[in-house]
């Protein structure tokens, strides 16, 4: 986990604290009202959530079996699985950790934006981000799922990701 510490909206997170209003725009620039049920997958505290409901009017969810979001925004005190994706229009993990693959194969069902942060792929080998990123690139082009790269314009070392579809 990044080292950086910083306030969006009055609370502390871990990591570059602008990535939530940053995914937020990307996802309104990218699906505009083509989507609307958001899966905020690992979502922690429900930063994004909150930007997505307030800012773009998404129903979006924390899913995550931690239970900490906070006041007010929506979540879901479960661990994702991939089969949860139908019930959604768009999957998002951003530093999903242990739901990485869930997310990635819920990309096989949904829309999904994937950015990684840990090697929580494969256990038997350590993998850098790039090794990582192309792991699950490797498991989208075996499965079909259409998909590109995208950095993030966001202070950190873990701004890449994967933004998907089923074909």
């Amino acid at each position: 986990m990044s080292t950086l510490k910083g306030k969006t909206k009055g609370h502390m997170f871990h990591g570059a604290p602008e990535r939530f209003e940053v995914l937020a725009d990307f996802v309104a620039q990218t699906y505009g009202r083509k989507v609307r049920y958001i899966a905020d997958v690992a979502g922690g505290r429900g930063m994004l959530t909150r930007i997505l409901r307030k800012k773009y009017n998404y129903e979006a969810e924390v899913v995550d079996p931690r239970g900490f979001a906070l006041v007010g925004v929506p979540s879901v005190q479960e661990v994702f699985d991939s089969d949860l994706a139908s019930t959604f229009d768009l999957i998002i993990g951003l530093h999903p950790d242990e739901a990485t693959r869930a997310v990635a194969e819920a990309a096989l069902i949904k829309p999904a934006i994937l950015i990684p942060c840990c090697n929580f792929w494969d256990r038997s080998r350590k993998l850098g981000r790039e090794a990582l990123i192309d792991q699950i690139s490797k498991f989208y082009d075996d499965h079909g799922v259409i998909y590109q790269r995208v950095e993030f314009n966001f202070a950190s070392s873990k701004n890449v990701g994967l933004m998907s579809r089923p074909k």
